[in-house]
């Protein structure tokens, strides 16, 4: 048993090496990838962005405005962007109150 217990062990700590060495040979490759690229390893992280999507623009158009009532049914595509601009500058007075910084624009996709 004794034996058995041994040559197990012995298995695992060769295993154990055997993963050692591979993590450190990635880690040398990521670097010399890296260097041909010339890409530092401090780069910048990446920017967060917020995106926020009215998901019935027409009927918050409608509910919200006797004008978006009228242009809701004729011009959507207005009325989408109306709501989109009134979100925006709402948005943006909320956030000026609370003495929040940030840059705001529409996005079209």
């Amino acid at each position: 048993m004794t034996i058995f217990l041994t040559l197990t062990s012995l298995m695992l700590l060769a295993c154990a090496a055997l993963l050692f060495w591979q993590v450190i040979e990635q880690r040398r490759m990521i670097g010399r990838m890296l260097e041909s690229e010339n890409i530092s390893e401090t780069a910048r992280d990446p920017e967060l962005i917020l995106t926020l999507r009215v998901r019935d623009p027409i009927a918050l158009a409608k509910r919200e405005s006797r004008t978006g009532r009228v242009l809701a049914d004729r011009l959507p595509v207005m009325a989408r962007k109306m709501v989109y601009q009134e979100v925006m500058k709402e948005l943006e007075r909320e956030l000026e109150e609370r003495e929040i910084d940030v840059d705001m624009h529409i996005e079209y996709r």
